[in-house]
């Protein structure tokens, strides 16, 4: 009896420890919360980070690099800069820009998330409107 329970927990450990191994940063996206908005100055732009396994918003990752800019639309050199805002509900991540002219933007995001040792990034595109 000892022996099917050891054998029980170190399969299950072995499965454990197999999930951790296949997780990546690539199992992670980043979208829009609202694909589209009005352009302007200081608009509040929210991205939500989500595991792609379990489909859960990720709270706990650390932005450290963003970067909004007009690449969608041929136009890379038309930057604006970015403000992190706080974060109202779990896996949302906001910032402040300006989107000074309708088209789209592109937002490239790098995060470290818990327990993920690579490093997660993300590219997404929003519209600004007249």
């Amino acid at each position: 009896m000892l022996f099917k329970f050891t054998t029980a927990a170190l399969a299950a450990t072995l499965s454990l420890v197999a999930q951790a191994a296949m997780a990546g940063a690539g199992d992670f996206t980043f979208e829009p919360v609202n694909p589209e908005m009005k352009k302007g100055e200081d608009v509040t732009l929210a991205v939500r980070l989500t595991n792609k396994q379990t489909g859960k918003p990720v709270s706990d990752a650390v932005i450290f690099k963003t970067r909004v800019d007009m690449a969608p639309d041929g136009m890379p050199e038309m930057e604006s800069a970015v403000t992190p805002l706080p974060s109202k509900e779990p896996g949302v991540y906001a910032f402040k820009t300006d989107l000074p002219m309708a088209g789209r933007y592109q937002v490239t995001l790098s995060a470290k998330v818990q327990g993920e040792p690579e490093t997660v990034t993300g590219k997404v595109v929003v519209k600004a409107t007249k």
